[in-house]
């Protein structure tokens, strides 16, 4: 078949880690530890549970094509009208339910280097203009990405915290560059961690969407915090004009019932996420003692997950890792060559890492 796109040839596929019963079975390892994806280390909720068991007796049945129980539920914990908010197939599908309804054959988008890789992937497919930004001190340039707006820019990718790196961008930082970019480009703020990162100087974003001359867009998912990866649900929160753009580029169906039974489980259960977001606040002292006492560069993080500079080379570490029964993700295809990213796990979990990880430097 040789009619396809021929922007794909350009593209390279993300790569999934191996599934965690195929590592025990090649390594003949009783236990695997996944610290890759950045994913909850908590099982879900009891309630959360029940409302899949529930729920699943009814999938011979279509979900609701609008999320409408799971849209009010939202919209009375966000304080915010249900025509500001859409849901996605993960976080990832408003990803690209942005791109494919705001860019044109020649349109330009910016983005940071390094980042979540999706951004990339879906602009690559939609044939755009892709501005990649280096990072300043694994921080946001965002006077560098301000001087590369023109007028062929239609969207700027801000992941806060950003994947991989951890680091965010303050509250300050991000108001003065919505100030100055142009009305034409739509800011796509992707807030993926949000429940870890929330506090201090760190951008309370909903305020801006109270600006009807600004087009920003909010990203948040419910596969970090409230532990639901395995069900592909996310949102965006934006306008009624910019959620009217999109929904007419979403498909139908696109979210299906036992996640959105779940999803208003979650947001129901407090205590969950309390315990989620305290895990990591306090596993990360852990991590960053440890690193220091191995001599070892690390990236503080407002994320559930750290980025190291092992100063070696990170193939062989993520193998030796890998023996012992640990993934983490190798970062070769962020180009950050020596570099390993490690999701913060249970108790536990995280002792097994630092002990392997000492091993595994040497």
């Amino acid at each position: 078949m040789k009619n396809y796109k021929k922007i794909l040839d350009k593209i390279t596929p993300y790569k999934p880690g191996k599934p965690i019963e195929e590592v025990k079975r090649e390594l003949s390892l009783e236990r695997v530890i996944k610290l890759a994806s950045n994913e909850n280390a908590i099982p879900p909720s009891p309630a959360v549970l029940e409302a899949i068991e529930r729920t699943a007796r009814d999938v011979s049945r279509y979900p609701d094509g609008g999320c409408f129980y799971l849209r009010q539920a939202l919209s009375e914990k966000l304080s915010l009208s249900a025509d500001n908010i859409i849901f996605g197939n993960g976080s990832d599908e408003i990803i690209v339910l942005a791109l494919r309804a705001f860019l044109d054959a020649d349109s330009e988008v910016i983005l940071a280097n390094p980042t979540f890789l999706v951004y990339k992937i879906a602009s690559q497919v939609e044939g755009a203009c892709i501005k990649e930004i280096p990072m300043n001190n694994f921080r946001y340039d965002l006077e560098s990405m301000l001087k590369a707006v023109t007028k062929k820019t239609k969207v700027v990718f801000i992941a806060n915290p950003d994947n991989p790196t951890g680091t965010y961008v303050t509250d300050e930082e991000l108001k003065s560059f919505i100030e100055r970019v142009g009305e034409h480009v739509l800011v796509v703020i992707d807030e993926a961690y949000y429940e870890f990162a929330k506090g201090g100087d760190y951008p309370e974003t909903l305020e801006l969407l109270k600006r009807e001359d600004r087009n920003i867009l909010i990203i948040r998912t419910f596969s970090k915090a409230y532990g639901l990866a395995g069900l592909r649900i996310g949102y965006g929160l934006a306008s009624e004009n910019i959620i009217g753009v999109l929904n007419k580029v979403r498909e139908p169906f696109n979210v299906n019932s036992i996640a959105q039974a779940a999803a208003i489980a979650a947001l129901k259960d407090e205590k969950y996420l309390l315990d989620s977001v305290s895990l990591v606040l306090e596993e990360k002292k852990k991590f960053y003692n440890v690193f220091k006492s191995l001599g070892v560069e690390y990236f503080e993080t407002k994320a559930n997950f750290v980025l190291v500079n092992t100063k070696r080379d990170s193939e062989k570490i993520f193998e030796c890792l890998l023996k012992e029964g640990i993934i983490v993700r190798e970062m070769s295809a962020w180009g950050l060559k020596g570099f390993i990213r490690v999701s913060i796990g249970l108790s536990q979990e995280n002792e097994m890492f630092f002990k392997a990880f000492a091993e595994a430097i040497k």
